[in-house]
């Protein structure tokens, strides 16, 4: 009997993992948003589709999945966006679809959580304090030294972070935030070289990790303007050794049983490793093409082979090379950039999308794609770079 999927995908993307399912026979549902109605989904992989609107209360979503379970039957529900991940699980603990359920799912969506796990499992991470008890605050700021950050606990990437210089620029933003500072905590602002883990895990255990390394940490792009790089590490590199034996311990200490991981790491200025944030999903602007193009591995094909095997099943996993590849990443200028006068061999993807130029690399030399980053970037500034206000909350 094929397997029957609900997706959920209030954001736009995911369309690997739904063609995957197709092509191994599965009967595919997706749960959207209103306005998605219309994007250019691949219909062909997609066999009904089923919408909520942002703001539809949880028991209404909750009944309208009751209800189409008396006709289908969902044996797999899986969130496609980070912001989707509670909602999956809800539904899945509602209608006892096997999965990661809701206690497992905060400590993958709310940072407050992933903090106090990371914390009772002896992983370093940067100090922090929730923003519930003002006495707390206080006594937290006497021990840590600003600059520190007032972070959302569950947006994601570096969406509605706010950097504070003091005592007093900090009660100011906990005052504007009134009786939403519950929904943030405060945290040591640590410098150094970010980092990331893209993962695959099947039996609690990780059996594909691919390390990179950020050019800029994504924090100061999203606030400064910047441009996006990023570039995977060598597997020989010592830094993306101790990545991945941190990343195992952060996917095992969470709870996660099966399924695909983004995973955020900073190295301080003493060579310590803290861990950042970790998410049950893909890495999002085109990290997913990134690793594919240096291990081959595509990671919404994997996902999707992993949940179709289930809790019953197995899963091989996938062959790997071993190249190297990076992206360069901004906004435009330009709705449609002209990138022709790009011309390296090693180019092996250009990124189609309006007011966004974009450029991935893939070479059997690290240094090479290192190089040819590291010359993009000034070209891109004068070429197509514009700006804008980081977002306060995700884009539609």
């Amino acid at each position: 009997m094929a397997i029957t999927f609900l997706c959920i995908a209030t954001y736009r993307k995911g369309d690997e993992f739904l063609r995957e399912c197709r092509r191994r026979g599965c009967r595919v549902l997706l749960l959207t948003e209103e306005q998605l109605r219309e994007s250019d989904w691949p219909r062909e992989s997609i066999d009904e589709f089923f919408y909520v609107r942002r703001d539809m209360p949880e028991d209404e979503i909750r009944k309208g999945a009751a209800y189409l379970a008396r006709s289908e039957q969902l044996d797999r529900i899986v969130a496609l966006d980070d912001f989707d991940v509670e909602l999956a699980a809800m539904l899945r603990e509602y209608l006892w679809v096997p999965g990661m359920g809701e206690t497992t799912a905060r400590a993958f969506r709310d940072k407050l959580a992933m903090r106090a796990r990371a914390r009772s499992a002896g992983i370093a991470c940067p100090d922090f304090v929730s923003l519930v008890n003002d006495a707390a605050i206080e006594d937290w700021m006497r021990r840590v030294p600003p600059p520190w950050v007032v972070k959302p606990r569950f947006q994601a990437a570096a969406i509605g972070i706010k950097k504070v210089a003091n005592r007093g620029e900090l009660w100011d933003v906990v005052g504007a935030l009134g009786d939403a500072r519950a929904d943030y905590l405060l945290e040591q602002f640590v410098t150094g070289d970010v980092y990331h883990a893209d993962s695959i895990v099947f039996d609690r255990t990780v059996v594909f990790a691919a390390t990179s390394r950020y050019g800029t940490p994504p924090m100061a792009v999203a606030h400064e303007g910047g441009i996006f790089v990023t570039r995977t590490l060598s597997p020989s590199d010592e830094t993306a050794r101790g990545i991945k034996a941190l990343n195992a311990r952060v996917l095992d200490a969470f709870g996660m049983l099966r399924g695909v991981s983004h995973t955020e790491f900073i190295r301080s200025t003493d060579g310590t490793l803290h861990f950042l944030e970790t998410s049950a999903r893909v890495g999002g602007a085109y990290i997913v093409d990134v690793v594919e193009a240096a291990t081959g591995v595509n990671l919404w094909r994997e996902w999707a082979r992993l949940e179709i095997a289930g809790e019953h099943g197995t899963y091989p996993p996938p062959s790997t090379r071993t190249d190297a590849a990076g992206i360069v990443l901004s906004l435009a200028r330009q709705p449609e950039p002209d990138m022709s006068a790009y011309t390296d061999e090693e180019i092996v993807h250009r990124i189609r999308k309006r007011h966004h130029a974009g450029l991935i690399v893939r070479s059997q030399d690290p240094d090479r794609v290192a190089a040819l980053l590291d010359s993009y970037v000034p070209r891109f500034y004068n070429d197509f770079h514009a700006s804008a206000p980081p977002p306060a909350r995700a884009a539609e």
